[in-house]
């Protein structure tokens, strides 16, 4: 089954093996465990990164700060905050109580994890930098299967899906012009030609 993390596999493939796991687990609908996977995934690659300046036992928490001391660039202290993020939710569902469920929470963890590889790959590894072009798809993760449409069509069918003509209530009707003479000026014209035929009367009884 195709992966997010296939580009991983090259550079590293312990790492990939911890990750895979991780999608599994949410496939199969096991976020809690899921996401505390993806905090071994964070924790290894934390110590993948320090190397010979890690000290010996140091948790999580306390290569985080070395980390966030040494940090200088944008991407270095983005790659920390994802650190962090999978640390403080992985920490949380391992020691919940109650499960939750949360499909939602999870798949944040596992797109955190994937900024994260990428940032490793090519900052630490030193790879392809046309891996920073790569986006998390949900639809792999969840069938297998690779999104045949880019982000970008999908938007597009969605607005035309949301933008659709509405539709008019009522229909214009045009009247028809009247052509020829109304009745009123037919009058006012027989009433012109009488009076005149009566003052020629007149003028004629005169004479």
């Amino acid at each position: 089954m195709s992966a997010n993390f296939s580009f991983l596999k090259k550079v590293d493939k312990d790492l990939f093996e911890i990750i895979e796991t991780a999608e599994k687990l949410y496939r199969d609908e096991y976020f809690e465990q899921c996401m505390t996977q993806t905090r071994r995934f964070g924790e290894s690659i934390c110590k993948n990164v320090l190397n010979n300046k890690r000290i010996p036992d140091s948790t999580f928490d306390n290569m985080l700060a070395t980390l966030k001391d040494s940090a200088k660039e944008v991407q270095e202290k983005e790659f920390i905050e994802d650190l962090y993020f999978l640390k403080k939710h992985g920490n949380k569902s391992t020691h919940a109580v109650k499960v939750q469920h949360d499909g939602m929470e999870a798949l944040e963890c596992l797109k955190r994890a994937f900024e994260i590889a990428i940032s490793y790959c090519v900052y630490n590894r030193g790879g392809s930098k046309n891996i920073l072009k790569l986006r998390y798809d949900v639809e792999l993760l969840v069938t297998g299967n690779k999104s045949k449409k880019s982000l970008a069509e999908k938007y597009k069918e969605e607005k035309k899906k949301t933008a659709k003509p509405v539709k008019q209530s009522y229909k214009m009707k045009s009247k028809k012009q009247k052509t020829g003479v109304s009745k009123f000026w037919i009058f006012v014209g027989i009433s012109a030609i009488v009076s005149a035929i009566m003052l020629l009367i007149i003028l004629a009884a005169n004479l």
